[in-house]
């Protein structure tokens, strides 16, 4: 089989690699040909387009980069048309993915959507959309099975992918990795300022305000895959702060607490039980806009599953270094901490257990073999 799949960003391509080893156990003919990143190359087929090439957060950005956008899509659709794939995987990245469906659906191709769109974030009249357009959807939020069942489309609760993806990993050495990225025995705050050059740029510069508040702990910078060491260190300028590169799952592992921007790295602090304030500030245009249509009491996935505040979310104007130093004092409390591991034990239990790569290539590949 002929198997198409379009994955934007980081997460999309961990997500994606675990994916394409599930469908190559399930069809060792597969053919594979794919939007990814390092982690799906590294697995096989035929990479098309890395992520970096399409990495624009927020209105702003994407209108900027509205002609680019176009001619990628224009691009997809002709490198589709000449693939011909039995089936076309999405995996979230919706902006570009549900328009890709629109124009592939009516055309015949099989259409299959991993990890939903946030559709009941923002403008659940999409829904509509997806059902006209995604043959078979597969969910990794505990809600969005009864989201979705509200709106008469009946989807697929795989579990989240995140639990196997973090099952896999080797245990880290902590001496090791200490010596390795030159790193003191003190405990470490890691700083996990986002994946792409906007955010990071909005968020590291107030995170690396608090080092010499906290001077009995060492922080340490994850960098993001997409991100050259050159672009971190202008906003470092004179700071002594460790970095450490691609490593993420390694740093959070041996990590006393974090600072995250909102989005899939908030459920990996989580999952790895480490104490976390979230944050995010994003340009002012966009943030207004996004709060005239985005409907939740939370940002982070975290509190998003719990229905409730597990963790502090400092967002837009609250993202501050006065409010950033309160909040860290509390998760480096004690009983604080007993409180968040005792929740994210919860969390974790809600998710749904391993297997979500595995299971949703299955319900693939049965689909085409029907």
């Amino acid at each position: 089989m002929k198997y198409y799949i379009i994955a934007g960003e980081a997460s999309g391509d961990l997500h994606g690699s675990n994916l394409m080893k599930a469908l190559l156990k399930q069809d060792n003919k597969a053919e594979i040909r794919f939007w990814g990143g390092d982690l799906m190359n590294m697995v096989g087929g035929t990479l098309v387009k890395h992520y970096k090439e399409r990495a624009f957060m927020g209105f702003v950005e994407v209108f900027m980069n509205l002609r680019k956008i176009l001619g990628m899509i224009s691009f997809c659709k002709k490198d589709i048309t000449n693939f011909h794939p039995d089936v076309l995987i999405f995996i979230d990245n919706s902006g570009f993915n549900l328009r890709i469906a629109s124009w592939a659906k009516p055309l015949g191709f099989s259409t299959h959507y991993y990890i939903s769109p946030q559709v009941w974030a923002s403008r659940a009249n999409r829904v509509e959309k997806i059902k006209r357009v995604v043959d078979q959807m597969y969910v990794i939020l505990p809600f969005e099975k009864e989201f979705y069942k509200k709106h008469d489309y009946q989807v697929t609760f795989v579990g989240h992918p995140l639990i196997d993806a973090i099952a896999d990993i080797k245990q880290v050495d902590e001496t090791i990795f200490r010596k390795q990225h030159n790193l003191s025995d003190k405990p470490i705050i890691a700083l996990l300022p986002g994946s792409r050059k906007q955010e990071i740029s909005k968020m590291l510069s107030v995170m690396l305000s608090l080092i010499d508040d906290f001077s009995d702990y060492e922080f340490v910078i994850a960098g993001a895959p997409s991100q050259r060491l050159d672009f971190y260190t202008k906003i470092i300028g004179s700071k002594n702060i460790s970095f450490v590169d691609n490593k993420t799952y390694d740093l959070l592992s041996i990590s006393y607490a974090a600072l995250v921007t909102s989005g899939t790295a908030t459920l990996e602090a989580a999952l790895f039980k480490v104490p976390q304030v979230v944050c995010y500030k994003g340009s002012m245009i966009s943030y207004q806009i996004a709060k005239r249509i985005i409907t939740l009491r939370f940002i982070s996935l975290v509190n998003l599953i719990m229905d409730k505040e597990v963790v502090k979310e400092l967002i837009q104007n609250d993202f501050t270094k006065k409010n950033l130093k309160r909040e860290l004092h509390k998760i480096l409390d004690a009983n604080h901490r007993t409180a968040l591991f005792e929740a994210y034990y919860l969390l974790e239990q809600k998710l749904g257990g391993k297997g979500a790569s595995e299971k949703t290539a299955t319900s693939i590949v049965l689909n085409l073999k029907k």
